[in-house]
This record gives C-alpha cells, sequence and structure tokens, in this order.
C-alpha cells in the first residue's frame, strides 16, 4: 500500500540492501574500487600540500591563501564545467582529467623532492588544480547516474561520499609518515601513481551498460536557463544556499585544524602533521557513520537537510571549545558524521529532484556555491584564526553555517504559513 514500509525493510537485511544496494551493479563497483585508490592518493596530497605551505611560510594565512588558488576557478567559471558535463561525453571527460591531474601531481612531486619548492611553486599549482576540478568535479557528480538506474542513485552517491571518507583513515595517516620519514614529496608522487586507477577503472567498465543522458546541444542563453530552472524550484535553490554558506565557512578544516595541532595542542613540526593527520582520522570515522546513514534512507526533506546543517554548526563550535584532546577528538567524530550525512543528503537530494538534461549545469552551480565561495572564506577564516587563535577561527566556522540554517529554516516556516490559508481556502 503507497505510503507504507515493508516489513522486509525493516529487517537488517533489507536496512543492509539499503544501504549497500549499489553495490549489485558491476560498472558501479568497478566505478568504486577506482575511486578509493584515487580518493586515497587524493586525501595523502591534500596532507602534504597543506602542512607543505605551513612549512615552507608559516602561516595560516598562506593556507587559505592555497585554498583560494584552487577554488578561484570554480568561483569564475564554475557553471561552465558543468555545462562541459551536459554536452559531451562524461567517461572520455574523465578520463582526461584523471590524466591531467597525475601529471600536475608528478610534476609538484619532483619539485619538492628535488628541493626546488616555493610558496609560489605551490599557488599555481593549486590554480591550476582548481581549473580541472571545474569540469572534472560536476562530470563526476553526474557520471553516477550513467553508472547506475535511477532506483540506486541516491545510495551510490552516499557510497562514493563513505568511501571517500574512508580513504581518509589511510591517507592522512601514510601522509604523516613520508612527511616525517623521507619528505612531503613522496606523498604527491604517491598521488600520481593512484590516478592509474581511475584511468584504468574507466577504461574497463561495460560501456554498454552505462545509461548515458541525451548531450546538450549548443543554444544561447544555457546557463542562464539553468538560473532560471533554480529559481522556480525553492527546494533545490534554499539547499544550494545552505550548501553554499557551509563550503565557504564552515569547510576550513585545512586551515583551523593545521592550526589547533600545531599550536593548540602544542605539536611540534613532526608531532604536529602526526597529530593533524590524526585529527582528519578522527574526522573520517565520523563521515563513514554520516554517509552510510544518509545512504540508507530512501528520500530527504529539505528540512532534514536544514536540520543537520545546523547540526554541524552546533557540532563544530562544540570543537572549538573542547578543554582537552580527547574531548576535541570526540567532537571531530560528531562533527564529521554530521557533516557527510548533510552533504549526501543534499547531493543526492538536488540530482534527484532536477530533469537529467540540466542536470550537470545545476551540478555546477551546486559545486560553484560549495567550494567557490573558498577564496573569500578561505583567507578570511585565515585571518581570524592567526590573528585571534585557533579557537575563535574554529567557532567562526561553526556559527556562520548555525546562522544560515536558521534563516532558511525561518524563512521556510513563513512560506509554510503563508501557504495554510491558501490551502485552506481550497478545501
Amino acid at each position: 500500500m503507497s505510503g507504507t514500509t515493508s516489513t522486509t525493510d525493516l529487517t537488517p537485511a533489507g536496512r543492509r540492501t539499503r544501504t549497500f544496494g549499489a553495490l549489485r551493479v558491476r560498472n558501479f563497483r568497478i566505478y568504486l574500487s577506482a575511486h578509493a585508490v584515487a580518493s586515497t592518493g587524493t586525501w595523502m596530497q591534500n596532507i602534504a600540500l597543506e602542512w607543505l605551505v605551513l612549512e615552507l611560510s608559516g602561516s595560516p594565512v598562506a593556507v587559505g591563501i592555497t585554498m583560494a588558488c584552487q577554488f578561484l576557478p570554480m568561483l569564475l567559471i564554475g557553471m561552465y564545467g558543468g555545462m562541459i558535463a551536459d554536452r559531451y561525453p562524461k567517461r572520455m571527460i574523465l578520463m582526461v582529467t584523471q590524466t591531467v591531474n597525475g601529471l600536475l601531481a608528478a610534476s609538484l612531486a619532483v619539485l619538492t623532492i628535488s628541493g626546488n619548492v616555493r610558496v609560489e611553486h605551490v599557488y599555481g599549482f593549486a590554480l591550476v588544480v582548481g581549473l580541472v576540478f571545474v569540469v572534472d568535479n560536476p562530470t563526476r557528480q553526474v557520471f553516477v547516474n550513467e553508472v547506475v538506474s535511477a532506483r540506486y542513485v541516491r545510495n551510490a552517491i552516499a557510497l562514493n561520499a563513505a568511501v571517500f571518507q574512508t580513504t581518509r583513515l589511510v591517507g592522512p595517516a601514510v601522509a604523516a609518515v613520508l612527511i616525517s620519514t623521507v619528505g612531503t614529496g613522496w606523498a604527491f608522487a604517491a598521488n600520481a601513481v593512484s590516478y592509474l586507477a581511475p584511468l584504468v577503472g574507466l577504461m574497463i567498465i561495460r560501456t554498454a551498460e552505462l545509461l548515458p543522458s541525451p548531450p546538450l546541444a549548443r543554444a544561447p542563453g544555457q546557463l542562464r536557463s539553468a538560473l532560471r530552472y533554480v529559481a522556480d524550484r525553492p527546494h533545490v535553490a534554499w539547499t544550494i544556499v545552505l550548501v553554499g554558506v557551509v563550503g565557504t565557512f564552515g569547510l576550513k578544516f585545512p586551515v583551523v585544524l593545521t592550526a589547533m595541532a600545531s599550536e593548540t595542542f602544542g605539536g611540534t613540526t613532526d608531532g604536529g602533521a602526526q597529530l593533524y593527520g590524526l585529527f582528519n582520522v578522527a574526522l573520517a570515522v565520523g563521515s563513514i557513520a554520516g554517509a552510510l546513514f544518509a545512504g540508507a534512507r530512501t528520500h530527504t526533506r529539505l528540512r532534514t537537510i536544514v536540520l543537520a546543517g545546523a547540526a554541524f554548526g552546533v557540532a563544530q563550535v562544540a570543537a572549538a571549545l573542547a578543554p582537552g584532546l580527547g574531548t576535541f577528538l570526540a567532537a571531530l567524530v560528531a562533527m564529521g558524521a554530521v557533516n557527510l550525512a548533510f552533504q549526501a543528503m543534499a547531493n543526492s537530494s538536488v540530482q534527484s529532484w532536477v530533469d537529467p538534461e540540466v542536470r550537470g549545469r545545476v551540478m555546477g552551480l551546486y559545486m560553484l556555491a560549495f567550494v567557490g565561495g573558498t577564496p573569500l572564506g578561505g583567507p578570511m577564516i585565515g585571518w581570524i584564526t592567526g590573528a585571534f587563535g585557533a579557537r575563535v577561527g574554529m567557532a567562526v566556522c561553526g556559527l556562520l553555517p548555525l546562522l544560515a540554517a536558521v534563516v532558511v529554516a525561518v524563512v521556510l516556516a513563513r512560506q509554510a504559513r503563508m501557504l495554510q490559508p491558501a490551502a485552506a481556502a481550497t478545501r
């Protein structure tokens, strides 16, 4: 009967089916396995890049500038990447972007291992990686819809997020060992090699089993039409707004956590790197649980997404106020759980709410909101952290998403009250 939940779904086997259902698809298993290898390398590079900048400059502001360089292209041309994803075969786009990313990582490895790397090189590297990201990220987001059928899309997105966070358990740990033993450059070298996995995976998936969307024909005004499409759907628009605030101000972990590791909890250069890796492991533990929770859900309402965004803000403020290392790590676990639940639910909901022919451009807008504000948020949080301390910087990272969630909740409540008399009049 419509509106009821089957008894089978309430059993442990039924819950496992919902949580891991997308793994029934062979192409997705290949795609996810390759994603796991590449993501491990990405986390190694992220940790190494942030620590390298801190070593070269000694300034949290420089870490923020690096983040700004990486995400500035998304701010300026983010929706164009989504339009490319709508127009061209997504599998071929991803093969090109993975190849370029591997070559970039290899180049930085050579510079760093040879001892010739400077902060300016890192800024340039981050900027070029950001240009690739503009095309790669929205393409990867919507490619999932070609790998699995519509019934598994929400689950596949959540499993992607869970794997990405699981690799956070391995990547930071390996990066910390490499940094403290053979040097930062070898983490970049390992990341360069890891890009072979997605290339091989994309080559061996069965193309006959993919479900490609019809390519978008060239026409004027396609970006404006996508913006109008989102504006006409308030549930999509408000989700993207909240995602934008969280991405711009809430997810500045490289800035605040490096400072918490090196200043607040008194890490030395090598000990601080290991402590920073431990912080990322704690985030990953919670993130896996949050992503799996989101993957088990068959549908999500906007108010659930807003509640998760508010919970993330509260958890980050709690982490900023944590009196000791043990309490701080526990708060990071909670923060990781609500953050990934929020991200997975927001991402899968927006993709399920929009039509296939506009999905690439909408996800381009989504990613523009999510990471495009980093050129503003990164340096701002870096300045606050440098001027007032790591705890203040981290508290601001939590308070702004919490405030945004409250504002969205108030607006939605007012809209609901305004609709009640109209609904009553039609009865």
